[in-house]
């Protein structure tokens, strides 16, 4: 049987992102589809601070992407891959912090 090579307490806690999958598994598409960076300026912003309202933000986040759907592409399917660019801070924290393919 071969036996683990011995590593550091800092080796066994490093945690690779590359290494880790999302949570968010996105449908495979029949079109080439790519998020536009003028789509990503006009998301608005969630950072999970108290006094924010995540109701309101899920509002202005619905309106632009529903304004920005290019043909052959889902509604869902833009929300899927520009939910992540309307987060920041503690809310994206959360989001990375979710098990791989649950959503």
């Amino acid at each position: 049987m071969a036996q683990n090579p011995e590593r550091t307490i800092k080796e066994m806690t490093f945690f690779d992102l590359n290494q880790q999958p999302l949570c968010i598994e996105y449908p495979t598409l029949d079109v080439d589809f790519k998020l536009k960076t003028g789509l990503i300026r006009l998301l608005p912003t969630f950072r999970g601070l108290a006094g924010e309202d995540p109701h309101k933000h899920l509002k202005e986040f619905h309106v632009v992407c529903s304004g920005m759907r290019p043909q052959g592409v889902t509604e869902e399917q833009v929300k899927l891959r520009a939910f992540p660019f309307s987060l920041g801070e503690k809310a994206k924290d959360w989001l990375y912090s979710l098990p791989s393919g649950s959503i």
